[in-house]
């Protein structure tokens, strides 16, 4: 199609086999950009499926070190690259370039990145196991298999499809990825799969080690993650489309990893309230409306108990609410999203406070807005009021006593993230470790008097949670070594001689470093010939 940008396909940018096209948007006024994608066939998705598993083929023989080598130039292109993907970016999603993008976001990916590269030099992440009196061993390992990655709308960079946190894991296990764009901003995506290219072709990678399409049919979609070539799928999304998508993937047999919807409850106890109650309004603002609410770990429901200071903390936040800027929302169907959100919340008898409509104007802007709900009304219908806005928009859930408090966190489905403000001297105690065993178990975080949209990239950090938060509890999309053994496979050698042993099960340790265990014990020795006997 005339004018249309290519998809890469085995190492090369190449006419789309298409069904259509469409155009990527400027949130911020409404204005259709200039460059056209194409959405592809399943013709495209079959040659990249082919491409991709022979690549996969090719990692297997890859050094490791060679894969740390292509991460960490690619991350070093970004930095060089850092103006204009932020300007690019900046335009699809209307997300400042600074500091959102150029200052924050980019380089997080970057360090993503290197974390991934140190891993996969590291090897740690394999958890050797070796048993010498039956010469039993087994580690992670690579599926030998292309990943598929759909990224969301909201981090352009640090979950993108070809640069993000599923990306970096994906290659560290060496499988080749099939880049699924996200249509908000392809152009993004694009420019960051000719910086992936290069560095692919300087370190000399398989060529198809990272393909990308940018659009496809929803049974398309179905026809990648249930496909017989594919290793497994990583997902960040609606709940809707995730759900859709694992169907296809379960019927199949094949390992999908979602990341979908969570209201990320907080409690705000009794005690916490009286002490500090305006400091609190001004957290939970901040977080609130950090990037027009379009966090995965956005505060979506308050829960406090009745009386004056909770009056006077929902009548503080409502005129915050009132007098902020609305911000851009990521897309017309943001728009929508959170709409659809506000009216289901009012269905399931919540009370509008303040917002509740688009605002007119070109732009995709929605009114700051505020829901209140009784304890009673929530527990009528916790489901219709843990619908996630993705958005602008909070709910209040007010409590009678200690006694409902504690059926509300009862309560609430699966979330990434929970968190508890309590009084600085204990007198919310009794009350919180009440609290805190029915909100342990539905969210990957806890977090203490502190607000959840904060995601520190380090080994410890946690981003998963029970469903409908992601498909699997046991799973986490940020946080390196622990994110790569979703695209991993568990591989045990019974009796298999010496030589013939991935190098992370030999006798000797690899690299002097590498923590193994062995009959029991973690150790970074190497194993006595005696006891491999």
């Amino acid at each position: 199609m005339a004018n249309t940008e290519r998809v890469l396909i085995a190492g090369e940018w190449r006419d789309a086999d298409a069904t259509g096209t469409f155009q990527p948007i400027n949130p911020d006024s409404g204005e259709t950009l200039e460059w056209t994608y194409p959405v592809s066939s399943r013709a495209d998705i079959d040659a990249a499926l082919e491409a991709g598993s022979a690549a996969a083929g090719e990692l297997l023989r890859t050094p490791v070190d060679k894969i740390a080598d292509f991460l960490e130039h690619y991350a070093g292109l970004l930095g060089e690259s850092s103006s204009e993907l932020s300007a690019a970016a900046n335009l699809e999603t209307a997300l400042p370039v600074s500091p959102r993008l150029a200052d924050i976001e980019l380089p997080r990916t970057i360090d993503q990145l290197r974390q991934a590269a140190a891993a996969v030099r590291d090897r740690g992440w394999t958890m050797p196991t070796i048993d010498t009196a039956t010469n039993i061993r087994s580690m992670y390992g690579p599926l030998g298999a292309p990943v598929a990655v759909f990224g969301p709308n909201n981090f352009p960079f640090a979950y993108n499809a070809v640069a993000g946190g599923d990306f970096a894991a994906a290659i560290a296990v060496r499988s080749a990825v099939i880049a699924k764009a996200h249509p908000s901003h392809p152009r993004t995506s694009q420019l960051l799969a000719k910086v992936a290219l290069r560095a692919i072709q300087d370190t000399d990678l398989p060529p198809a080690t990272l393909q990308i399409v940018f659009h496809m049919a929803p049974e398309d979609g179905f026809y990648l993650v249930s496909h017989p070539l594919i290793g497994a799928t990583g997902y960040t999304g609606s709940r809707r489309a995730g759900l859709a998508l694992k169907a296809a993937a379960d019927a199949a047999g094949k390992p999908i990893y979602l990341e979908m919807s969570s209201v990320n409850p907080v409690f705000i106890l009794p005690g916490a309230l009286r002490e500090r109650g305006e400091e609190i309004v001004g957290e939970l603002h901040a977080s609130a409306m950090l990037a027009s609410g379009q966090f995965c770990t956005n505060p979506g429901v308050v829960v406090l108990q009745a009386g004056d200071a909770a009056e006077q903390f929902i009548a503080a936040m409502r005129s915050r609410f009132e007098a902020a800027d609305p911000g851009v929302l990521l897309g017309p169907g943001g728009v929508h999203v959170v709409g659809e959100a506000v009216r289901a919340m009012q269905d399931s008898g919540a009370e509008l406070l303040t917002g509740g409509a688009p605002i007119e104007g070109g732009g995709c802007r929605f009114q700051n807005t505020l829901l209140q709900a009784s304890g009673e009304d929530f527990l009528a219908d916790p489901e219709g009021l843990q619908e996630e806005a993705f958005g602008n928009a909070n709910l209040f859930v007010v409590a009678t006593d200690d006694d409902e408090l504690e059926q509300i966190a009862g309560s609430f489905a699966g979330n990434l993230t929970g968190c508890l403000y309590s009084h600085s001297g204990g007198d919310d105690d009794p009350l919180y470790e009440r609290i805190v065993p029915h909100l342990r178990r539905r969210v990957g975080r806890l977090l203490n008097d502190k607000m959840p949209t904060s995601v520190a990239v380090v080994p410890s950090m946690h981003h998963g949670g029970p469903y409908p938060a992601t498909g699997h509890p046991g799973f986490t999309a940020v946080g390196i070594p622990a994110s790569l053994l979703r695209f991993s496979m568990l591989q045990c050698y019974d009796g298999v001689r010496e030589h013939r042993l991935p190098v992370e099960l030999r006798n000797e340790n690899p690299n002097g470093n590498l923590w193994r265990r062995i009959d029991g014990a973690w150790s970074q020795a190497g194993v006595a010939a005696s006891d491999a006997a």
